[in-house]
This record gives structure tokens, C-alpha cells and sequence, in this order.
């Protein structure tokens, strides 16, 4: 496996086909493909400034996708080759949220914690109507301080 840079919508294509549940981000802040020994796109990784304005204080970033094709441990890889990139680029933590049912185990796996559980709604309101594109169930908020 080797981390490679990706464009936005090389990513994307990747998502659109991969992630059980996201769709594709419209904008992120960085991101990296992860190649086979063929050269084959087996993953990708998205961060960008976190979604909760109070969490966004310029020294955090978020991952807001962690796509693979089901390889073995890529995930971990991911997160642990994001790790490096966000300590070089000075930031000093790392969120990223997942489904209250999924384990954590890559997270787990590449040193982070669960910082907290947090409550899933919809971004709909009636001064903003919105059309959810994401689960708007429970979720769980993992982190990496750097």
C-alpha cells in the first residue's frame, strides 16, 4: 500500500462507489488516495475543517470520509497517514464521527479515543429546509490530540 495525492473529484468518484452511507464531500480542506502494488485505488481520505462551528478553532481538523474497498487494515493506514500530514501542517487535534453501530476499530487500532456519543437529527428547519443526505441517527465523536 502507498499514499498518494488525489484530486477532489478522482476522491469523490472513488466515495460515490465505496462508502456504505456518505455521499461525496463538496469540499474539503486535503485528501490522499491509498494505491495496491498494481496501482489500483483501494482507499481515500478526506479532511476538512469540522462541521460543528464550535469545534472549529483552526487547529482542528476533521475527517469526514475514511473510504475503502474492504482491504485489510486500510483504514488504520489512512488514519495513521492523516495523523502525520495534519501534525506536519501544525494542527494540534483530530475529530471524526461514525455510526453510534459501528466499533471504532480502526480508530481504535490507530490511537484515537471516543470523545463523546452525540445525538443524530436532521439539518432540516423550516427557516432552512434542507434535504438530508447523511444518517441523521446517533453518533459516536472520536478524536486524536497531536
Amino acid at each position: 500500500m502507498r499514499a498518494v495525492p488525489l484530486e477532489l473529484k478522482d476522491a469523490n468518484a472513488f466515495v460515490a462507489v465505496h462508502h456504505r452511507h456518505n455521499e461525496p464531500v463538496k469540499r474539503d480542506k486535503w485528501r490522499f488516495g491509498v494505491i495496491d502494488d498494481n496501482g489500483k485505488l483501494i482507499g481515500v481520505l478526506h479532511a476538512a475543517k469540522p462541521i460543528a462551528r464550535l469545534l472549529d478553532d483552526g487547529k482542528t481538523i476533521e475527517i469526514v470520509r475514511c473510504c475503502s474497498d474492504g482491504t485489510k487494515n486500510l483504514c488504520s493506514f489512512m488514519l495513521g497517514r492523516a495523523r502525520r500530514i495534519a501534525k506536519a501542517m501544525g494542527y494540534n487535534k483530530m475529530i471524526s464521527y461514525i455510526l453510534e453501530s459501528e466499533s471504532g476499530v480502526s480508530y481504535k487500532a490507530a490511537g484515537w479515543h471516543k470523545e463523546t456519543d452525540t445525538r443524530g437529527h436532521t439539518w432540516h428547519t423550516p427557516g432552512r429546509p434542507r434535504t438530508d443526505t447523511a444518517p441523521t441517527c446517533d453518533k459516536q465523536r472520536w478524536a486524536l490530540v497531536l
